[in-house]
């Protein structure tokens, strides 16, 4: 079996979201093990001793030193490339969607120009929720039966990781696959691409703007943010451009306040 680079797995997480059963939550972290992971985060968990999970047999120096979180936006903070996973059964898709047989590639060029990956899973009962898949960048689908489409959470993150474990580097090594001069990513080492953080940050500063420029009813403030993180994912910003446009909105926020304030004089 081919194996991701050890610079390669140190970037790439994997993220579970309101776990309920904390042997899943184990048994995610030994199928990480199996393949050489060991950055796993968990948010908002069901059962607050998820640690002591017994089914991590192999694994119990990953669980605990495994990172907590209140909110989804602050485990993948750091993270390049947001990779939600989803049946899609109920739910229109609001982000590009690939199959995880298709992924691999895609997660090999982000790791290749230096990025950092989250891959995130939902909850046993309900999964990622609507709110939760925004700040997704790219949805993946388990290709399934129909008649069970959902996955156990431990099964779910053994297949993806197996997945990426086995075929980039089976693809390259065997010459399969050769570069797709319309792949070209343009961001250099001297221009990263924008990290969650940072589209994080231009987006509270772009809501900021439209609140003070009366952009819309207060009822629609939701809305707008759920819009605004998507369609900033699908940008693809580098950092140097997403620093450009938070100083442009700053400056805009800055000019309505300023008039605001000479007007209540």
């Amino acid at each position: 079996m081919f194996l991701l680079s050890e610079s390669h797995l140190d970037r790439l997480q994997v993220v579970l979201v309101s776990p309920r059963n904390p042997l899943n939550i184990g048994a995610a972290a030994r199928a990480m093990a199996n393949f050489g992971f060991s950055h796993l985060a968990v948010v908002a968990p069901y059962e607050p001793h998820w640690r002591e999970a017994k089914s991590a047999i192999g694994s119990e120096k990953l669980l605990q030193n495994a990172k907590s979180a209140e909110h989804l936006a602050d485990a993948v903070a750091d993270c390049t490339l947001v990779i939600g996973t989803a049946s899609l059964t109920r739910r229109k898709p609001e982000q590009p969607v690939a199959s995880l047989p298709d992924l691999p590639p895609i997660v090999q060029r982000e790791l290749d120009r230096g990025g950092r990956i989250a891959l995130v899973f939902g909850s046993e009962k309900r999964g990622l929720s609507r709110e939760d898949l925004s700040h997704c960048h790219l949805l993946v689908t388990i290709p399934t039966d129909s008649r069970q489409p959902s996955m156990n959470l431990g099964q779910a993150v053994a297949v993806c990781l197996y997945e990426l474990c086995a075929r980039p580097n089976a693809l390259r090594a065997s010459g399969d696959v050769e570069p797709d001069p319309a792949q070209a990513d343009p961001q250099t080492e001297d221009d990263p691409p924008a990290s969650a953080r940072d589209l994080e940050i231009l987006t509270a500063v772009v809501e900021e703007a439209m609140r003070a420029a009366n952009y819309s009813p207060s009822i629609m403030r939701k809305a707008n943010r759920h819009d605004m993180h998507l369609m900033l994912r699908r940008l693809t910003l580098s950092r140097r451009d997403a620093r450009r446009i938070l100083g442009l909105f700053r400056r805009i926020l800055w000019q309505l306040q300023n008039r605001a304030g000479q007007s209540n004089k």
